[in-house]
Order: structure tokens, then C-alpha cells, then sequence
């Protein structure tokens, strides 16, 4: 009866452990391997210099949206994290297209259109100590960057936010 916790536990740990691409070896593991470790990729993109990037969003309740590029020799260069404060500080009102950010922060966990505004709006979710985050990236038709608003995930809630607390003697 021992084996079957000990098997739960490996299996458990080993899902932790590729979470994040662990154990995988620039410039070793190819593709494949990247897939089999972090699971399917969400997205594929053409990166620089015959790059191939594979998109892993770990969203929500995950810690971000991580980047495996693999090179035009099909082997990994790098696993990056690119849901960071560093890049969503990249994004330009008015400048940055729809597809600029897809190649630096991900695919969105979620895509909302709001026809009477003339907007797109992409949700990203970030776990980030002591609050988890949000980040908007409004688009308009043109799929230009109109604004982006990065704040504390107002899905959460937070204790004691918006109620009163009320004591009875």
C-alpha cells in the first residue's frame, strides 16, 4: 500500500519539476523534448534568426507565460519568463501592435471584445508576492496598443476589502 503515496508523490513532483522547463538543456533538448517536459504548447511563433517560440501560459493560477525558443537546428536555445513588469513596461500606447505583443508577453489568458468602445481587451494573470496581478492590453480596430492598466487581479478579493467588518457584544 506504500507504493501507491510514493507513486502520487513522484508524479506530483515531476509535473512541478517541467513546469518551468527544469531539466531541459539549451542547446541539447530539442523541440519535442520541450514538449513532452512542459506540455503542449498554446501558441508557436517565428522568432529572429529562423527561431521557432513556443508559448507556455500558465495562467491563472500559474506564475506567468514562459518562452521556449528553439533554434532554426530545432534545439532549445532558452526558457525565458516573459509576463514581468520589465516587459509589460515595453508596451507603448499608440506604438505597439497586437503581434509585438504576442512576441513578448504571450497569448492572453482570456480575449474580450467590446464592440460599442471599439475595443479588444486582453487579460493576463500574473502571481506576483504579496498580490496577485492583472494586466488589460485594450486594442482598437487597428490592433494598435490604446492603453494597458497593470493592477492588483480585481477578481481577488482581499481580506476585509469592500466589507465591514461588524462585532457583536
Amino acid at each position: 500500500m506504500k507504493v501507491i503515496p510514493v507513486a502520487v508523490v513522484a508524479i506530483v513532483l515531476a509535473g512541478c519539476a517541467s513546469y518551468s522547463g527544469r531539466g531541459l538543456v539549451p542547446g541539447q533538448s530539442s523541440a519535442g523534448q520541450v514538449e513532452a517536459v512542459m506540455g503542449p504548447a498554446a501558441d508557436k511563433r517565428p522568432g529572429p534568426n529562423g527561431e521557432t517560440v513556443l508559448w507556455f501560459p500558465r495562467m491563472p493560477y500559474g506564475d506567468g507565460t514562459y518562452a521556449a525558443r528553439v533554434g532554426a537546428d530545432g534545439r532549445l536555445i532558452a526558457v525565458e519568463q516573459r509576463l514581468t513588469e520589465e516587459n509589460i513596461a515595453k508596451l507603448e500606447r499608440g506604438k505597439t501592435t497586437a503581434d509585438q505583443v504576442l512576441d513578448l508577453v504571450g497569448p492572453p489568458y482570456r480575449v474580450d471584445q467590446f464592440s460599442r468602445m471599439q475595443r479588444e481587451i486582453w487579460t493576463y494573470k500574473m502571481q506576483v508576492f504579496p498580490f496577485p496581478k492583472a494586466l488589460f492590453v485594450q486594442f482598437s480596430p487597428d490592433r494598435v496598443v490604446r492603453e494597458v492598466y497593470y493592477m492588483d487581479d480585481p477578481e481577488i478579493p482581499r481580506l476585509g476589502a469592500g466589507h465591514r467588518a461588524s462585532f457583536r457584544r
